[in-house]
Parts: C-alpha cells; structure tokens; sequence
C-alpha cells in the first residue's frame, strides 16, 4: 500500500475514534461526517467508484444533513465535558485487536493495478469480459457492463438505496420550516 492509503486509514481511525469520544452530538456528528468523506475517498483510491458514490451521497451526505435536521428539531444537552471518559483497558484491549489486524492483514493487500493481483492474474476471466461484453449485453463500454449486467442486482439495490434516501431527505426537507 501506498503512503496515501497508510494517511488516509489513519485519517479514517482518528475520526472514527473521536466520533465514539465526542459528547457534544453536533461535533461528533460533523466528525462523523467527516469519516464518511474519507470513507468515500479510500473506495475511490481502492478502484471502487460506484461504492465511493455512494457512501459520499448517503454516508457523507444525507445522514450528516438527516442527523443535523434531528439536532435542530430537538434539544441539545449542555456537557462540562467536551469528549467522553476513556475506558483504558477496553482501548488497550481494541487497540491491540486493530494492531495485530494491521500488521497480519495489511501487508498481504496487493498494491492498486498490481499485475500480480488474482484479478489480473487470471487471465481467462478478464479477457472473457474483455471480448464477450459487449455480445452478451450490447454495452460498448465493458466498465458499464459489468455494472449494468453481469452486476445488474447489486447496481438495481445500489440505486433503490440511493434514491430511498433522496426522496426521504426531500420529504424531511420539505417539513422544515426554517425562520
């Protein structure tokens, strides 16, 4: 893996983290958001464009506006404190579990377009997608139909889910009244 990807996982453990640490729910909801963001980008760096899209429309996009909309429809509790009482030995036990994960499982994860990785590796499956798509689905663009065919279901309940929260988010917006 590259340095972006070791910036871009720690990016995503310390918003994750301060998340769960947060009191105050506006600013563990605009971290969370946040989280949701670099989400999106590591999908996109890891080559994943329609999961990216889609944790950025619902992740970073209509759950931070869905949750902002609940704080401001109810009360918000004043804190003394700003982040929650760290329990040590459940964070020594979590941070051990992370740490022995990290060292077994991300050096094993081939690097982004290595040719050595068991999607280029076999070749037989790539060229069958390669020279048959369009055949089989009449799609110029071999992206679109994998996407739009051979993962047709995956791609349909990708967009049911996309469009369910649109049109809950335009139904809540809908019945807010702003002063």
């Amino acid at each position: 893996m590259s340095a972006f990807a070791y910036v871009l996982a720690v990016f995503i453990l310390a918003t994750a983290v301060t998340t769960a640490l947060f009191r105050d729910v506006l600013s563990a909801i605009i971290v969370f958001g946040a989280y949701s963001l670099g989400m999106a980008i590591l999908y996109t760096f890891l080559l994943a464009p329609d999961v990216a899209m889609t944790e950025a429309a619902i992740g970073a996009g209509v759950t931070t506006i869905l949750l902002l909309l609940t704080i401001a429809r109810t009360s918000r509790p004043t804190t003394d404190r700003l982040v929650e009482q760290i329990d040590v030995p459940a964070v020594a036990v979590v941070g051990a579990f992370v740490i022995v994960l990290a060292t077994l499982v991300l050096p094993e994860m081939y690097a982004v377009g290595d040719p050595t990785a068991p999607v280029w590796s076999n070749e037989a499956v790539t060229q069958h997608y390669i020279e048959e798509a369009y055949e089989q689905t009449g799609v110029h663009n071999a992206v679109t139909a994998v996407l739009a065919a051979y993962r047709g279901f995956d791609t349909f309940g990708e967009a049911v889910v996309v469009f369910a929260a649109g049109v809950s988010t335009l139904l809540v917006l809908k019945r807010e009244v702003f002063a």
